[in-house]
């Protein structure tokens, strides 16, 4: 175990630091020469893809393309280690909650189905038949189907998220809540209201034309690090990278290429930002209204003066409505309220503006810094106002680029993970299938978790993702899962929601990303959409974990055959002999999927094509819109004078709950994740330094204590009136009102706090 210590880390992002810490990575999964052969068919042609992040690939067809967390990601598949029925026979489930998250993901691949044992508090084996079985009769003995709730993991495939899908439609329910819903949810609901769909409008090559590149709430170096090669690209040829982030990111501030082997030698690296600035959270509404004004009013000058114009007219014009109400807003905009919501100066502004201007080509990235707000689909439309402003949407080089988390989390959305399912689609559906799937809408996250309080829901099923740690306010949604009759979680590795279980409980293995996945039909390849909607086939090489795995695609026709019976009207086993009927059955349902199984076969995939970047607009008026975001910010009406801005952040050596260790190497935090990041200023103002131990209390609306207690304090630059510390360890801070009314994504990152002196001796976070 690394020793506990904070020193500066001085290093660029990645580079020899990178590589070093995906060796250790290799040799603390034991697999250093299977880890490393492993990584040589990542990202490949007739390879797989990597269960990372969602960034895309050129073209499946570099010989070195993985980053240091896809790296890790890999070790962490393909450890050695093994979760044996032995492994459970040694401990009680009592004992493993008093375990870490990272000590039980260290445990290594689970070999075997479980079933909870209530009077031994053991996990014992189950057969998958009897596994099943139990599942069948618990499902059926469901007055009603929407007592029931199927969540998904972004990890899921294609296939197996159509097969989901079409499950639980047969069985009666939308109940869907996604992983999606407590991430991007605000891109999926704001961003059509303003362009017509949900998903980002640029592809990669366009990063090689762009001259302007806005970075909004978005880490690359840590959750997408692939994409700091087109980063470094567009840096070392001159564009303008401007980022906005409330952590100066070493990944935003320089980086060396591990495939530069010039900077790898000369030790040297590239400067990624041209400016860095750090904004207040919750400020960056007002940062992009700052920059809009600037633009409106150096258009009126310039057009009073019969200078070229600085908005493009011919775009708004020809391909938009609402200008007018928008530049109203923005001239009733007061610049002391843009500075004091922003943190930062109107000069700064001007300077980002100045860039955006001389640009012709600008592309705006942005992560869940913008999402996971109170507001966050209006954030995700100012956005979208800011690129419509000078016609960014619909050209080469240019666009908006929402930056998704997990590899498939787009794709589950593409084929039918949704709460709210479109009718021509349900159409489709019956169509192809002959049963009536019901039209009426299901439960997210929040509204799931809501109904699991109030007693509504009896089982929970999860395909895949640590939903427990995962989830906002564990006092009540924990304690809410306990009370269920069943909860079932399809994994790979133990983490925290096996141990936070209902009356019943199961854990079924899977299959890995990396592993083969042999049918009837022979070995079977899967896909994936990545964040800019290029689809491609992903087939796994290594000898799967165990002989008991069954693939996620198995698993769900298993389920379903002994749920559904004689009555069910899908060809299961068909469907999991050949994995080509599936896709042959999303094509019958999804037209835009046209020639899937031809198309994946080519090396690179193919392209979802976007409406938006064809400048054809899905909206009821046949135009992109232009929405107005009122006021500047999202500060509590009532609360302590001297609260906080919490936001909950994800170390480097960690992917969404997933921690490959448990320290943050570009923050210079090591072996300790108990800590809170506060600037100077703000340690003098409490009385405060470094090392101090703090609880976290939340400003709670609802009189509910929400307290996480004895938390070291970490001095760091970092805005006046703001915090940060990791998720999931704060997710008991977050309330399950504070979200964003629209798409109901919960405000990870801005939830107002304060700080009181702690008297506790260990740090206290309640499971």
């Amino acid at each position: 175990m690394t020793r506990k210590s904070v020193r500066p880390y001085r290093e660029p992002a990645g580079g020899w630091g990178a590589l070093k810490a995906l060796s250790e990575a290799l040799l603390v999964q034991r697999v250093p020469v299977k880890g490393a052969a492993t990584l040589s068919r990542m990202n490949q042609p007739q390879g797989f893809d990597c269960p990372g992040c969602a960034w895309p690939d050129p073209k499946h067809t570099s010989s070195f393309e993985f980053c240091e967390n896809g790296g890790k990601a890999i070790a962490w598949e393909a450890t050695s280690k093994r979760c044996t029925p032995e492994f459970f026979a040694e401990h009680t489930v009592t004992e493993l909650a008093g375990w870490s998250d990272y000590d039980l993901e260290m445990v290594g691949r689970l070999t075997h189905p479980m079933a909870y044992d209530k009077a031994s508090d053991r996990y014992l084996p189950v057969e998958w038949s009897d596994a099943f079985d139990m599942i069948g009769r618990q499902l059926r003995a469901l007055p009603d189907p929407n007592m029931a709730e199927f969540y998904t993991s972004g990890r899921t495939s294609n296939e197996a998220a159509f097969l989901y899908q079409l499950f639980v439609r047969e069985y009666g329910t939308n109940n869907f809540p996604d992983c999606s819903n407590m991430c991007h949810e605000a891109t999926s609901v704001g961003l059509p209201q303003s362009i017509g769909v949900g998903k980002g409008t640029v592809l990669l090559e366009d990063f090689d034309k762009a001259d302007c590149i806005f970075i909004f709430g978005q880490n690359p170096g840590t959750n997408s690090p692939r994409m700091m090669t087109s980063l470094r690209n567009a840096a070392r040829r001159g564009a303008s990278i401007i980022s906005f982030n409330p952590f100066r990111e070493r990944a935003l501030e320089r980086f060396q290429a591990p495939q530069s082997p010039v900077e790898m030698i000369t030790l040297s690296s590239t400067t990624i930002s041209s400016k860095l600035f750090q904004v207040r959270i919750g400020g960056d509404v007002a940062v992009l209204k700052g920059i809009m004004k600037i633009l409106v009013e150096a258009d009126e000058a310039a057009r009073a003066a019969d200078q070229p114009e600085i908005l493009d007219w011919d775009f708004i014009r020809g391909h938009t409505v609402g200008i007018e109400a928008l530049i109203d807003d923005l001239k009733r905009t007061q610049w002391p309220a843009i500075e004091r919501q922003s943190g930062l100066t109107r000069e700064d502004m001007e300077y980002a503006a100045n860039a955006y201007m001389k640009s012709e080509r600008a592309i705006l990235v942005y992560g869940m810094g913008i999402t996971q707000h109170q507001r966050g689909a209006h954030n995700v439309q100012q956005i979208a106002n800011l690129a419509l402003l000078r016609g960014n949407v619909g050209r080469e080089g240019a666009g908006v680029c929402p930056v998704r988390g997990h590899s498939n989390v787009q794709g589950d959305r593409t084929v039918g993970i949704t709460e709210v399912p479109k009718a021509d689609f349900l159409e489709r559906l019956e169509h192809r299938f002959g049963f009536k799937p019901p039209s009426a809408p299901g439960h997210n996250v929040v509204t799931a978790l809501e109904a699991m309080i109030g007693g509504e829901v009896k089982v929970f099923f999860a395909m895949g993702g640590n939903f427990a740690a995962a989830i906002p306010d564990w006092q009540a949604t924990q304690a809410a899962l306990r009370e269920l009759d069943l909860t079932v979680h399809v994994s790979t590795k133990l983490n925290r929601s096996h141990l936070i279980h209902g009356r019943a409980a199961l854990i079924l293995p899977c299959l890995g990303r990396t592993e083969i996945d042999v049918q009837a039909s022979g070995p079977q390849s899967i896909t994936v959409e990545d964040s800019m909607s290029m689809v491609h086939a992903s087939g796994g090489r290594n000898k799967p974990a165990s002989e008991r795995l069954l693939s996620e695609v198995a698993i769900i026709a298993g389920m379903a055959k002994a749920t559904l019976g004689d009555n069910t009207v899908v060809d299961w086993d068909g469907f999991v002999a050949d994995y080509d009927r599936i896709r042959d059955a999303i094509e019958a349902v999804f037209p835009i999927f046209q020639g899937y199984n031809a198309r994946i076969r080519v090396p690179g995939g193919f392209h979802l094509t976007s409406t938006a970047r064809e400048r054809i607009w899905a909206t009821p008026s046949g135009k992109a819109n232009f929405l107005v975001f009122e006021g500047c910010g999202e500060d509590p009406p009532q609360c302590d004078p001297n609260f906080l801005w919490l936001s909950t952040i994800r170390s480097h050596d960690q992917y969404n709950t997933t921690l490959y260790s448990m320290s943050d190497r570009y923050r210079g935090v090591f072996g300790q994740r108990d800590v809170v990041f506060l600037n100077e200023y703000e340690m003098r103002k409490r009385g405060l330094a470094e090392g101090d131990r703090v609880d976290l209390i939340t400003e709670s609306t609802d009189g509910v204590e929400r307290i996480v207690r004895n938390f070291r304090v970490v001095g760091y630059s970092f805005p006046t009136g703001c915090c940060a510390a990791y998720y999931p360890e704060t997710n008991p801070l977050v309330p399950l009102y504070a979200r964003d009314p629209m798409s109901f994504t919960p405000s990870f990152k801005g939830i107002p706090i304060r700080l009181v002196r702690s008297s506790a001796s260990e740090t206290s976070i309640e499971h």
